[in-house]
């Protein structure tokens, strides 16, 4: 465990010493660059560290963020790391560079190239601050998910379920009771102590005689259907007389005589005439008959 400790210390330092050695080679590059673009002395010296800098930044961020954020911060490492590389390309190609005295904002001689060189430097900057910012939000935003640990024995655990497990338990039920059993005192545990006086035998009690019960016989619920008792107060009986057939017909007639055929339903006689339905629909089907025979006869 120690020497894995060690062999990965050991590889870290590697890695920050040839990180450091390799910024400091692309230093005069991209120092060289800002100052053909028009920065000053103190904005040339800080620019390799808006360029090399965001790129370690961005390293460290794909090491901590997943999915989506990680591809983003990956995104951003390989965007940077080209444009680092364009510049040092062209500060190798440009001796004028080294020396600075190349003329202010001329990165090339063909002027698109240059016009598109000199966008990029400028440009780094700003983006250092999109970028940087929106990847140290993702990282202090991030939350790792908890990885669930597996049980180490799965059968074991099975097992251990299936012994709790309420349903296997045969159901306990209540063994017979014995009367002379019953009768006669419970040995009680005294533990260390002994009594030094001999227990007298105790005679057994006999069991008190038991009744048995009696079967009685139950009546058998009647057939016949039952006859309501009391009678049906006045006030509760309908006061008004049974029409006939005939005189409901009358009725209805003189109730839908204005009514348009549409109108005449068995609901709507019903309540006008205050019949039951099954009159009110008879009474509707004998007014529509009439009235379809008076339209045939016309």
């Amino acid at each position: 465990m120690n020497l894995h400790r060690k062999g990965r210390a050991a590889l870290v330092l590697a890695l920050v010493a040839v990180v450091g050695m390799a910024f400091r080679v692309s230093w005069n590059a991209l120092r060289d660059i800002a100052g053909a673009v028009g920065a000053d002395e103190t904005a040339a010296m800080l620019y390799p560290f808006v360029v090399d800098g965001l790129m370690a930044l961005a390293l460290i961020a794909t090491l901590v963020l997943a999915d989506r954020d990680r591809t983003f911060a990956l995104r951003v490492l390989g965007a940077y790391t080209v444009a680092s590389l364009v510049l040092n390309y062209v500060h190798g190609l440009v001796p004028e560079l080294h020396g600075r005295t190349v003329d202010w904002g001329r990165l090339a001689d063909w002027d698109p190239a240059n016009w598109a060189l000199v966008l990029l430097a400028t440009s780094l900057p700003v983006g250092s601050i999109y970028f940087g910012s929106d990847l140290v939000a993702k990282v202090l935003h991030h939350r790792t998910t908890p990885i669930p640990v597996a049980s180490t024995n799965a059968e074991e655990s099975t097992e251990t379920d299936i012994k709790r497990s309420m349903a296997d338990l045969p159901v306990s039920t209540a063994a017979p009771i014995n009367p002379k059993a019953a009768a006669l005192p419970r040995p009680v545990a005294v533990g260390f102590l002994k009594s030094t006086l001999p227990a007298k035998p105790l005679p057994s009690i006999a069991p008190a005689p038991i009744a048995p019960i009696e079967s009685r016989a139950v009546a058998a619920d009647s057939t016949r259907p039952r006859r309501a008792t009391g009678r049906v107060p006045a006030v509760a009986k309908s006061t008004r007389r049974k029409r006939t057939p005939a005189q409901l017909l009358t009725e209805a007639r003189t109730a839908t005589k204005d009514w348009p055929d549409a109108k005449v339903t068995g609901e709507g006689i019903r309540r006008a005439i205050h019949t039951s339905p099954a009159n009110a629909r008879s009474l509707r089907d004998t007014l529509l008959a009439e009235r379809a025979a008076k339209k045939v006869a016309a």
